[in-house]
């Protein structure tokens, strides 16, 4: 069985690479491993950290993972730069842990997509920042996506 396309398909533009940008930080935000694991190649290769993953069934079960650990998670990319099949985002995210103590993580993306515009390859380098919970940027329902009007990473500073 042949994956469904999931557009925008590469070439990719700028434009249409901050479509695919945003609608990978909506998926993410759902928290729902099994949606955001169909994105991928049933062979995906990821690098998370110092973490390697092959495949969907451990995307999926590394995001069930995360999520249990890392609570109230939300997320926001912005596109750095496309070309071809690929695209690089930066993005940061917000979370507390089972103690409450908060963290927002900082990291860098680069994507590799097949021709139906499943990811194929995720490399993602991530720093974790301690923060105090009044100094939270990302205030939204949780989870969901972040509203239009929300400020993105460059309109917040970051």
């Amino acid at each position: 069985m042949t994956d469904a396309a999931r557009p925008p398909l590469p070439p990719f533009t700028p434009e249409t690479a901050a479509a695919k940008a945003r609608a990978a930080e909506d998926a993410w935000n759902s928290r729902d491993p099994e949606r955001v694991s169909l994105a991928y190649t049933t062979d995906s290769a990821w690098r998370n950290r110092a973490e390697f993953l092959e495949g969907r069934a451990a995307i999926k079960s590394f995001l069930t993972r995360k999520w249990a650990r890392e609570l109230d998670y939300r997320l926001i990319k912005e596109l750095w730069t496309c070309g071809g099949n690929r695209i690089a985002v930066r993005f940061a995210y917000e979370w507390h842990d089972d103690s409450g103590s908060w963290f927002r993580s900082y990291g860098n993306e680069n994507w590799e997509f097949d021709e139906r515009g499943l990811m194929r390859r995720r490399i993602a380098s991530i720093n974790d920042l301690p923060i105090a919970a009044t100094d939270r940027k990302f205030h939204w329902p949780a989870p969901g996506p972040r509203p239009a009007d929300h400020p993105g990473l460059s309109e917040l500073g970051l």
